[in-house]
């Protein structure tokens, strides 16, 4: 059981040391303990000491604060949940709901479609197209080199080189003075 330290206590941890459950609980800073009459509680708070200090103890409160904590930051200081006025705990209830649902489904979409957003992923079309459009004419620049080196002569004689070099159509310019 992972959880922050303002659930720690000693009857919390000796609690769920009963249940075949290892807590990782951090403790927080206060005056040192007075074990007198409390062994097993002793025992359950400096194991779960022992288990948060360890590196797996370390790397499980290091993902609960990237999964719990920052979708809680996101939904109430950026959403503005934490300064929500509505008359009664349901109505309450209810916007919390749709809003941490709606956060919910934005973790859905980034993971499948790469976009948390409609917005975002009309932006995704929008590079996916430029992208093609630039590998298309990268390609196209890539190729004319290529025909250059293919097309080349293989003997040096004038009438073997003027068969196999393409022919080039000149532009007999027009009536217009630009030549169009």
């Amino acid at each position: 059981m992972v959880a922050d330290k303002g659930y720690h206590s000693g009857s919390t941890v000796q609690a769920t040391a009963e249940v075949p459950a290892r807590t990782y609980i951090p403790e927080p800073k206060r005056q040192p303990r007075k074990w007198a009459g409390k062994a097993a509680e002793r025992k359950a708070v400096y194991d779960n000491r022992r288990r948060v200090r360890g590196i797996y103890g370390k790397r499980l409160l290091k993902k609960r604060g990237e999964l719990v904590e920052r979708s809680f930051a996101h939904c109430y200081k950026t959403g503005g949940m934490r300064r929500l006025h509505l008359r009664g705990r349901e109505s309450v209830l209810k916007r919390q709901l749709i809003h941490v649902g709606a956060f919910n489904l934005s973790l859905i979409l980034r993971r499948s479609l790469g976009a948390g957003t409609p917005r975002e992923l009309h932006n995704r079309q929008a590079e996916l197209i430029f992208a093609i459009l630039c590998l298309h004419t990268a390609l196209k620049m890539a190729a004319r080199p290529l025909r250059r080196i293919w097309t080349a002569p293989l003997c040096k004689s004038r009438a073997t080189r003027s068969r196999l070099a393409p022919r080039r159509r000149h532009r007999i310019s027009g009536g217009c003075a630009t030549g169009c």
